[in-house]
């Protein structure tokens, strides 16, 4: 036997049911050529973000192909045209494409003997916040080694402060340059001290551990327990 329907209860959905159609109703007539915009604008933007992102795809890797040609290039001894070439590609290329474009370019310049300009390139890369930052930090070293004998050894200390902590990626090789400009300053047991904790450091490679090792003996700290162990 069916269960008889409850008529308010009916009448009540039917009015509410009415309602909200009136509203959408309401709504479409009012702000449907709004919406349909709005839709139209999303599908477009969608469409072109999705564009833009296939195309600079397709453009780094035919950046990366004209990269790759001229590596093939120096190595085989074809400098020539290098230097106009990869300072095109650094004009059209950005982050960690373009970091290594001014890396190679600067390479081929001290290649070149062209020091001065080395060390432009490399202060750009050390100087352009929107590079990658093991980028900067590597041509920070290359610059300040090659500028080394140059500038004034508080100078190297300073540059390199922000690298010369235990963990660093590059504690290592920005240590040995600060530790070097720190003996310059005649102060050799601090000197000695950062060899040392250079050679503690597991992260750093062991030829370096182990020249530490001796410079730091030669200035009166003995790290020899660091020592590693290097292959015969």
């Amino acid at each position: 036997m069916a269960v008889p329907t409850d008529s308010g209860e009916t009448f009540l959905r039917e009015v509410d049911e009415n309602l909200r159609r009136d509203q959408l109703q309401h709504i479409a007539r009012k702000y449907g050529a709004w919406i349909a915009a709005g839709v139209v604008l999303l599908l477009v933007a969608t469409g072109g973000w999705i564009y833009w992102q296939d195309r600079q795809e397709k453009k780094a890797g035919e950046q990366s192909e004209v990269l790759a040609q001229i590596y093939t290039d120096i190595g085989a001894g074809k400098l020539a045209t290098a230097p106009q070439r990869l300072d095109a590609l650094a004009a059209e290329t950005s982050g960690a494409l373009k970091a290594s474009v001014m890396l190679t370019r600067a390479a081929v310049a001290v290649d070149q003997n062209d020091r001065p300009l080395a060390i432009r390139k490399l202060r750009e890369i050390a100087a352009d916040d929107e590079l990658p930052q093991p980028y900067r930090d590597l041509a920070l070293i290359r610059s300040t080694t090659m500028e080394f004998d140059t500038i004034r050894p508080e100078q190297v200390v300073a540059r390199l402060q922000p690298l010369t902590k235990p963990g660093n990626p590059w504690f290592g090789s920005a240590g040995e340059l600060t530790a070097m400009a720190l003996i310059k300053q005649g102060k050799k047991l601090e000197a000695g001290r950062l060899f040392a904790a250079i050679a503690a450091d597991q992260q750093v490679p062991e030829s370096l551990r182990a020249r530490s090792v001796q410079i730091a003996g030669t200035l009166g700290v003995d790290a020899s327990a660091s020592m590693p162990t290097l292959p015969q």
